[in-house]
């Protein structure tokens, strides 16, 4: 399956358009949202990306959507990883707004993904604040130690694009460039 896509993707389309719950992992974030517990090919993209948006804003978080399907091993083995890693898998819920699209055969979801940076592989995530902008595309296999996911590896990366760092980083930038 090849889905070709551009880089830019607006707030319009994200507002009309991790991680899941397993039972095996702890409930540190009750009722997680539909949209953050499967991948699921019936589901509207759009109506659920403006659901997590909005979350995202209520909560002050950012939204991490991970593009995948039921049929993805990698995926799976990701959603083990992080029912195993307890820390991990809170610190994803506590600081992101996960937003799972699927992407299958029957559903290739093309309207919303035409507008994402390329797909790598799968599972394959970005990084959005919650007010839609688009700041990171990330190959989830940079996540990984040999031929499994690394804690330190996703601690940071979840810890590194959280809205506390990014927004440090701002700042760090707009008082660079007054000087």
């Amino acid at each position: 399956m090849r889905i070709f896509t551009t880089f830019v993707i607006s707030l319009s389309l994200l507002l009309s358009s991790i991680a899941t719950a397993n039972t095996s992992a702890p409930v540190i974030t009750p009722n997680l949202p539909a949209y953050s517990k499967i991948y699921d090919d019936q589901r509207d993209p759009f109506k659920d990306a403006a659901a997590a948006l909005t979350l995202a804003q209520e909560t002050n978080r950012q939204v991490l959507i991970e593009i995948g399907g039921n049929w993805c091993s990698w995926c799976h083995k990701m959603d083990a990883f992080l029912a195993k890693n307890p820390d991990v898998y809170e610190a994803l819920h506590s600081q992101y707004v996960l937003l799972k699209i699927s992407v299958s055969d029957s559903n290739e979801n093309n309207d919303f993904m035409k507008s994402l940076p390329p797909v790598l592989g799968y599972p394959h995530m970005y990084v959005s604040t919650a007010q839609g902008k688009m700041i990171l595309s990330k190959d989830t296999a940079e996540l990984l130690t040999g031929n499994n996911y690394s804690k330190s590896q996703w601690l940071s990366f979840l810890s590194d694009w959280s809205v506390s760092t990014t927004k440090a980083q701002a700042q760090l930038a707009t008082t660079a460039s007054v000087e």
